[in-house]
């Protein structure tokens, strides 16, 4: 989805807010929980 789209929906005044948010989705895949339940599901 476009982020002006993201901005936009969210009610971000500024940009800069709503890209936060995007690097910090990335950031997920390493945070132990993921890692995890990633393991457990490739073990079912």
């Amino acid at each position: 989805m476009d982020l002006r789209d993201v901005q936009i929906a969210a009610r971000h005044a500024d940009p800069r807010t709503t890209m936060r948010y995007d690097r910090a989705r990335n950031n997920l895949d390493r945070h132990a929980n993921y890692v995890l339940a990633a393991f457990m599901a490739a073990g079912t």
